[in-house]
C-alpha cells in the first residue's frame, strides 16, 4: 500500500462473524439448496398434485438440466463466496441418474479456510435402499427423508402413487447401515390429513434414534390449493407430543437453524418444528436455491430466479459467474413469510419440485 494511502475496507461479516456475501438484511450466504431435476415418482398433495401433473405434463427436457459439471462450477464458486452447505434435492433427486457422480464431484470442493463442504441430500426414500450405499462412498455426509406418516393407508394416500410405507423404512435402514448418520425425517403436517400421526411419528423417531422435525404446510407454488386454514400450527404439534412425552424448549444449534429444537423431558432425544407461517425466520435465512435449469433464487417462495445457465453456456468466466452472484444475493431483499397474507398468497410463486423446498 503506498505511504498515506487509506487502508482497504474491511471485508464483510455477516452475524455469523464470518466473512463472504451480506445481502440487505445482513444475511449471509451460508447455504445452497441443489434441485438436479424437476421430476419425481411421487404426487404429494402439497407439493405436485396427480390432478395437475399427470402424465402429459412437460417436465424440463434433458437439454435443459444442469449438468453435473455446470452444478459442480457453480457450487464450487458458492463455496468461494461463503458457502458451507451444499443440499442435494429435486424434485426427487435419486431417480437423476448416476447421482453418486455429482456426489464425488461436490466432495472435492473446499472452503477458503480448507474446510470440507456439509454434503447433505433430501430424499422421499423411495430409491434409498438401492443408493444409500453408494452415495456415502462418494462423499455424501448426511440424508434426510421426508416422511408423511407411518400409518400405511394415509402415507400412501398423501404421496398420490399409492407407495407403502414399507419401502421408505427399509431406505432408511440401508442409509444407516451406510453410515449416513444422523438421519433426520421431515414430516408436513397438513390438516385433516396427517395429524393423527403427530405422536406416532415422534414416538417411532426417539425410539429409532433419528431427528424429526415437523413442517408447517406451507404455501409453495400455486398448484397445492394452500389455505391457512388446512395449518396446523407447531405450537399445537408441540403441544400434541407434550401432553404424551413432556417436552423442554432447547436452544438452537447455530443462528439460522430453521427448526425450533425441544428435547424431551427424560433425555431420549428431541424433535423440531419447522414453522415459516405462524413463526416466520426470514430474518435469519442464509439460504439459496438452484433450480434443475439453472436459475438461482433467493427465497422459497420467489416469483422469479435469475439464469444463471445462459452465461454459463454462453462462455463466463469464473469471474463474470462469481460477478453475478455477488450481485444477486447483495441486493436481496426477500422476507416473503413475514409479510404473508391472503393477498401474498395469490401471487405467482416457484414451485416446491423446482427447487427442492
Amino acid at each position: 500500500m503506498h505511504p498515506g494511502a487509506s487502508p482497504p475496507p474491511p471485508e464483510p461479516t455477516a452475524f455469523d462473524g464470518r466473512p463472504g456475501l451480506i445481502d440487505t438484511r445482513g444475511r449471509a450466504l451460508r447455504d445452497l439448496r441443489i434441485s438436479v431435476t424437476d421430476r419425481c415418482n411421487f404426487r404429494c398433495t402439497y407439493c405436485m398434485p396427480a390432478e395437475v401433473f399427470g402424465r402429459d405434463y412437460a417436465f424440463l427436457p434433458h437439454s435443459e438440466v444442469l449438468t453435473y459439471e455446470e452444478i459442480h462450477r457453480l457450487a464450487g464458486l458458492a463455496v468461494g463466496l461463503g458457502v458451507q452447505k451444499l443440499r442435494i434435492t429435486g424434485g426427487e433427486p435419486l431417480i437423476r441418474k448416476a447421482l453418486p457422480d455429482l456426489i464425488a464431484m461436490l466432495a472435492g470442493l473446499r472452503t477458503p479456510e480448507g474446510d470440507r463442504v456439509d454434503l447433505t441430500l433430501t430424499t422421499n426414500g423411495s430409491a434409498l435402499r438401492a443408493l444409500a450405499r453408494p452415495l456415502a462412498e462418494a462423499g455424501l455426509n448426511r440424508i434426510t427423508v421426508s416422511l408423511d406418516s407411518l400409518d400405511d393407508e394415509i402415507f400412501r394416500r398423501m404421496n398420490g402413487v399409492d407407495f407403502p410405507v414399507a419401502r421408505v423404512l427399509d431406505g432408511i435402514a440401508a442409509a444407516r447401515d451406510a453410515g449416513l448418520a444422523p438421519i433426520k425425517v421431515n414430516m408436513v403436517v397438513k390438516k385433516g390429513e396427517n395429524e393423527v400421526s403427530i405422536v406416532p411419528m415422534a414416538r417411532w423417531a426417539r425410539d429409532e434414534g433419528l431427528i424429526l422435525r415437523f413442517i408447517e404446510y406451507m404455501d409453495v407454488g400455486t398448484t397445492n390449493g394452500w389455505r391457512l386454514d388446512d395449518v396446523l400450527s407447531a405450537a399445537q404439534v408441540v403441544s400434541a407430543i407434550d401432553a404424551e412425552m413432556p417436552l423442554e424448549a432447547a436452544e438452537s444449534s447455530y443462528r439460522g437453524e430453521v427448526a425450533s429444537r425441544w428435547r424431551y423431558r427424560d433425555g431420549s432425544g428431541e424433535v423440531g418444528v419447522i414453522a415459516s407461517v405462524t413463526q416466520p425466520f426470514c430474518g435469519d435465512c442464509t439460504r439459496a436455491r438452484l433450480s434443475a435449469e439453472g436459475k438461482l433464487y433467493t427465497c422459497l417462495f420467489s416469483a422469479q430466479g435469475t439464469d444463471l445457465r445462459a452465461p454459463l453456456r454462453g462462455g463466463a468466466s469464473d469471474a463474470d459467474l462469481r460477478d453475478l452472484l455477488e450481485s444477486i444475493w447483495s441486493a436481496r431483499t426477500d422476507r416473503y413469510s413475514e409479510l404473508r397474507t391472503d393477498a401474498t398468497s395469490r401471487l405467482p410463486r416457484v414451485e416446491m419440485f423446482a427447487v427442492g423446498g
